[in-house]
């Protein structure tokens, strides 16, 4: 069964415009003119073709790996509504995974994922190391109308009642 991870980086809609997904692993040159390169992987469990998270690191072009972090998917309650809804307890081995073998044909092995804080996670982490990035990021809810603020009561000197 295909992998299909430039679907789920699409779904993630990270704000850099330099990136390619290859294989299952995500590349992004944050910063144009930089040495240093993002790499976004799966992390795997212990069970096989299942995964619990994002292991996203800084790569420097000539010195390799600087830094790295991983982003699990239960810490950032990426499988918490599907979990949920099929009553998948915390326990469970499934729980806050996705599996690329066993899931229904026609869908993505994570079907139901809310990506939201798992974005806003990597955009932190590469906030810290590739400064101004963090602003291109779109919109985590739709734009409505903007509200409009009461005019402020006016007061009088002292706070006293006025005559």
């Amino acid at each position: 069964m295909p992998f299909h991870a430039d679907e789920f980086f699409a779904e993630l809609m990270l704000p850099f415009p330099h990136s390619a997904v290859v294989g299952n692993t995500y590349y992004a040159t944050p910063t144009p003119d930089s040495p240093l390169r993002l790499r976004i992987r799966f992390t795997p469990t212990f069970h096989a073709d299942t995964y619990g998270g994002l292991r996203a690191a800084v790569v420097h072009a000539d010195r390799g790996e600087i830094d790295a972090v991983v982003l699990g998917f239960v810490d950032h309650g990426t499988f918490h509504r599907r979990d949920e809804a099929r009553n998948t307890p915390s326990n469970n081995s499934t729980y806050g995974t996705f599996n690329t073998r066993f899931h229904r044909a026609g869908v993505p092995p994570w079907e139901g994922a809310v990506t939201t804080r798992l974005r806003e996670a990597i955009e932190q982490y590469t906030a810290v190391w590739f400064p101004g990035t963090r602003a291109a990021s779109p919109p985590s809810r739709p734009a409505g109308p903007t509200p409009h603020q009461a005019p402020a009561q006016p007061t009088s000197p002292g706070g006293g009642r006025a005559r």
